[in-house]
């Protein structure tokens, strides 16, 4: 008999109207600057930030701020998946995004060499209001805020430095906040104007002249030595001289720092007196100022003079961003009308004679153009980011060091990430052509031939098994449907029967649509098993509801208000500030739906719920993620003791600076024994559900998982999956790796680690010996998987098979055939006397680098995309919720579109 299963029974579900929130910024953190008093020569100019990323922010039109982190492991230059959603800031509701800047906190102690984490940075964030924000991105709150004493704040930038933010306003007034010793205070404000500011640009920082000294001497070296590092650090920085605006008066404006006043004005072009407004400037290491204005036209201004250099009409309507590449020859823009241009500086040519062919020969020119969005294209930027530092401060690669091509990200109102090569041309004939790697793992790297990538936009689907319910969350209340049941089919006649008809049967029903009163945005939510209990929470508060069902089919939801109170002293006492907020970073469900756990947004406790009494009530809280474990390079050695765990003393706390890190994965075991959580830090501990006790601490893995999930089969078996695609396999109740899954990313076909979107979930099929119903109809449909037995599971049949799947793609892994070719481990010299008492013979591994072999064992399924959510309601039965990019689009205004004439 074949030991191929049956078809899948698939509900391809499309009414779930999932929508995300438009893009509106996006930054990437500033590099550090290096110390002017020593230049950048020798070794010191050959150092090399290697293949560090940095964390990509990225701002909604919801209020939500989305970190993403690279993917890739430590020190490796490339990564398949690129950044991934590592958390989410909930914007306070009703709020949005309208500009973001990072700075470094402490920029004067930070290394130059290195690339700052989301624990160096400062976040800042306006939204059209006359507030400026600072966000605390370890704890996920706004830390605090600042009024801008102007009305609303247009722009904001951040100097070189790290000790300034500017704030262009309402009132015409451009405002200097001191950003010195993490501190957030008024410094300075500039002349009014008789105009909005709509952007600002710094100019480049200027070594600052070191002060006389005393002794007469003029040895920089010497009188460093003299006078120690302190007083190093004291004269020797750099500071700033002017910035540039752009105003909503056709003009931009030179500022300068010192006086507060404008020293030159630039004006741009009219249409029929219509004011032109300047939407983005940006400034080179030269001085050059480069501004984007509201006719669609990209200036070069040269800085002396302040006249205009270069002109060109590149975009058909409003420039609305711009960026500048890592070595300061490349420009890009892009706007309303979806289209980025790029622009190249041609140098003059060593050889030229004549000052004017050299002059003539230096230009800028419009080099390349591309349309990777649908909708307007609101913020642009590039990694690495360019500094506008003088050449002979800027950082050289090593000789013989890979070259990496910087990424070109851009995301506007048609909610998606792109990600786009944008090596400068004159690079792939230079020396380092063959040196150059392309980070997304793509072929081409330049901008006009590479190929770009989506991140896929995050959603928050879940799926009840039992009750075959789906639910959305949205920013401020959840929806739920029910995914109607396979009619027999016995009771098909001719096709004729309304209930049976594939064109006629209703497969889906809506049964709840809620609106909620929050603080903030939603971040989390949990449908039970059985459809019976439903849990919602934004920053501040968790809600317990009760649904019951309607007479006409619907649920009515009843809410739990004794869920508060419980949860305030049990939060509130695990905490230093006796804080009341009782929001959740994540809710799961036990398989009977009798115990809720909780795991607390404020202080990461877990909280173990029995919901089946009359009121709730908390059976046991751990406190193991607000707790300080040992930690080798950022990572878990070996798993701590349960002793150690349990009886930690209060001095272990995180400092209150930090906070604790946020719970982001929980997952129980299908028999209900085991509990098991993971944070932010990549600690994962596993608890015992029965005993109601702590259990072990896994050891970290080099990112947060994607996927937390255990095996249908062996319950103990708890597997993980990175952001990366790789598969980390623990048995929790011996509190060891199986011998089997050492190895196992070396086995697994390569095709999984290369797909472009991480795994976003792991599907495990109930096991039943009957078969599904082979009736197709309305949203019903077979799988795409090979299969040619439609009669009864066989009985040979195993149940190790896991559905994997991301955003655009999807497959099948016999996790048997993982186990089954596993490394024999080492034998003692007992057994090596006796090799044939008691002891398994595994099977020889084929060779893993046979395409065809692997294609037998993997085959990845590219029909349905974008997914939300897939799952099994049943055997054989499995329901993949899916919103085409096009249902998403046509919710928006129509995109912009100039026509031509004779063209239709």
């Amino acid at each position: 008999m074949s030991d191929s299963p049956p078809p899948l029974a698939l509900h391809r579900c499309r009414f779930v109207d999932a929508s995300p929130s438009p893009i509106t910024a996006l930054a990437f953190p500033p590099l550090p600057l290096p110390s002017p008093s020593t230049k950048a020569t020798g070794k010191q100019r050959e150092r090399d930030r290697g293949a560090a990323f940095g964390t990509l922010v990225v701002g909604h039109a919801n209020g939500n701020i989305d970190l993403l982190e690279w993917t890739g492991e430590l020190g490796e230059s490339k990564a398949s998946q690129a950044w991934q959603h590592r958390k989410t800031l909930p914007g306070p509701h009703p709020s949005k995004v309208d500009s973001l800047a990072l700075t470094i906190r402490y920029p004067d102690i930070f290394p130059s060499d290195m690339v700052p984490s989301p624990s160096d940075l400062r976040l800042f964030s306006s939204g059209g209001g006359s507030e400026l924000l600072e966000w605390d991105m370890a704890r996920n709150t706004v830390k605090r805020t600042i009024s801008s004493q102007g009305g609303s704040i247009w722009s904001i930038a951040a100097n070189a430095a790290s000790t300034l933010l500017a704030l262009g306003c309402e009132d015409g007034c451009v405002r200097l906040l001191s950003l010195s010793a993490d501190t957030l205070q008024h410094f300075r404000r500039f002349d009014h104007v008789k105009c909005r500011i709509l952007s600002i640009a710094w100019g480049p920082p200027v070594p600052r002249q070191p002060k006389p000294k005393v002794n007469g001497s003029t040895n920089p070296s010497i009188d460093r030595q003299e006078s120690g590092d302190d007083s190093d650090d004291e004269d020797y920085g750099w500071t700033d001289s002017w910035l540039v605006t752009g105003g909503s008066d056709s003009s931009l404006r030179k500022w300068d720092i010192s006086t507060g006043r404008p020293t030159d004005r630039m004006g741009t072009d009219k249409i029929k007196g219509d004011r032109t407004l300047v939407w983005t400037v940006g400034v080179l290491a030269d001085g050059t100022i480069i501004s984007g204005d509201s006719m669609g036209t990209v200036k070069f201004w040269d800085p002396m003079t302040c006249t205009q250099n270069h002109s060109f009409t590149a975009h058909g309507a409003d420039v609305l961003c711009l960026t500048i590449g890592p070595d300061g020859t490349t420009v890009f823009t892009s706007g309303v009308d979806q289209k980025t241009v790029q622009f190249t500086y041609l140098s003059s040519t060593p050889g030229s004679s004549s000052s004017a062919l050299s002059a003539a020969a230096s230009r800028w020119i419009m080099s390349a153009s591309r349309r990777m969005h649908s909708h307007d294209v609101r913020s642009l930027a590039v990694w690495p980011p360019y500094s506008p530092l003088p050449p002979v401060y800027r950082r050289k690669p090593a000789p013989g060091a890979p070259f990496i091509a910087p990424i070109l990200v851009s995301g506007g109102l048609d909610m998606s990430v792109v990600l786009t090569p944008c090596l400068p041309a004159s690079m792939t004939t230079s020396t380092v052509a063959a040196r150059v790697v392309n980070p997304l793992a793509t072929s081409a790297t330049t901008f006009e031939d590479s190929h770009y990538r989506r991140i896929p936009y995050l959603s928050t689907v879940s799926i009840a098994r039992s009750a075959r319910l789906v639910s959305c969350m949205h920013e401020t209340g959840l929806n739920i449907w029910r995914v109607l049941s396979i009619p027999s089919t016995a009771m098909v006649i001719d096709g004729k029967d309304n209930s049976t008809d594939p064109d006629l049967r209703v497969s889906w029903e809506s049964v709840l649509e809620m609106q909620l009163n929050v603080q903030t945005n939603l971040i989390a939510s949990a449908l039970s098993d059985d459809g019976r209990w439903l849990v919602v929470s934004d920053l501040y508060e968790t809600k317990l509801f009760e649904l019951c069902k309607t007479p006409t089919g619907g649920m009515k939801p009843k809410r739990v208000r004794s869920l508060t109170a419980v949860l305030e002293v049990h939060v509130s006492s695990s905490s230093n500030k006796g804080s009341h907020s009782t929001g959740g970073s994540c809710f799961v469900f036990t398989p009977d739906s009798s115990k809720m756990v909780l795991a607390s947004a404020s202080t990461s406790t877990i909280l173990i719920i029995d919901v089946s009494t009359e009121e709730p009530t908390v059976l046991r809280r751990f406190d193991q993620h607000g707790k300080l474990v040992p930690l080798s390079g950022g990572r878990l050695v070996r798993g701590s003791s349960r002793s150690q765990a349990q009886d930690a003393d209060d001095d272990d706390e995180l400092p209150p600076s930090n906070g604790p890190p946020s719970v982001v994965r929980m997952a129980v075991s299908p028999d209900g024994q085991w509990l098991a959580t993971s944070d932010e830090l990549c600690q994962t501990f596993v608890f015992n559900l029965d005993s109601i006790q702590y259990h072990s601490t896994l050891p970290s893995l080099p990112h947060p998982p994607n996927v937390l999930t255990f095996t249908p089969e062996k319950p103990q078996i708890l597997m993980i999956v990175l952001p990366n695609n790789t598969i980390h396999i623990f048995d929790v109740e011996r509190s060891e790796v199986p011998a089997w899954a050492h190895d196992l990313n070396s086995r697994i076909p390569k095709q999984l680690f290369n797909t472009p979107d991480a795994v976003l979930g792991v599907a495990f099929e109930p096991h039943s010996t009957l078969p599904p119903s082979a009736l197709v109809n309305g949203d019903l449909e077979m799988n795409e998987l090979p299969q040619n037995n439609y009669g009864p599971r066989p009985n040979t049949y195993s149940q190790k098979e896991a559905i994997f799947w991301g955003s655009s793609w999807l497959c099948k892994l016999k996790l048997d055939w993982l186990e089954k070719y596993a490394e024999p481990r080492k034998r003692r010299k007992s057994e090596a006397r006796h090799p044939h008492q008691g002891i398994p013979t595994l099977a020889p591994r084929p060779d893993l680098h046979n395409s065809a072999y692997d294609a037998r064992n993997l085959r990845i399924v590219t029909h349905y995309r974008p997914i939300l959510a897939l799952d099994f309601v049943g055997p054989g039965e499995m329901v993949l919720v899916e919103r085409p990019l096009v249902d998403v689009l046509s919710k928006l205004p129509p995109a912009f579109f100039k026509p031509k004439y004779g063209e239709t």
